[in-house]
């Protein structure tokens, strides 16, 4: 994975890329790092699945749609997600799988390290 000097992620260590394809990220850099000027603090890497996507629409965030500049998520994407979006899809049972070294450590304000690591998703082995 590829390493970035964006920050820490929830486990100490250097922040990785989340995705770029789609291009994510509060700075559309593909990491999900962030700063003053990311109010809704985009931070959690997620893992979509069809059942959060349907889930988020329902709370008022479309993800799944496509719109300018914006291709629209569909299940096995990542994602820069942000963190309070992710504790309350975790609050109601929805919580989407999130790349541990991808999520930036400010999501710890929000979410619990446990609660992530329950949710942690990793890749296949090949």
């Amino acid at each position: 994975m590829i390493q970035l000097a964006q920050g820490r992620n929830v486990l100490g260590g250097e922040l990785t890329l989340c995705c770029r394809d789609p291009m994510t990220g509060f700075y559309r850099d593909g990491t999900c790092r962030t700063g003053a000027d990311d109010l809704g603090v985009h931070t959690v890497c997620v893992r979509a699945t069809a059942e959060f996507l349907a889930f988020s629409k329902a709370r008022g965030n479309d993800l799944s749609t496509s719109r300018p500049g914006f291709p629209g998520l569909k299940p096995g994407d990542q994602w820069c997600l942000c963190a309070a979006r992710w504790q309350e899809a975790f609050e109601a049972g929805m919580a989407p799988k999130v790349v541990l070294e991808a999520t930036h450590e400010a999501t710890l304000a929000y979410a619990k390290l446990e609660d992530l690591k329950a949710h942690a998703w990793r890749a296949p082995k090949k």
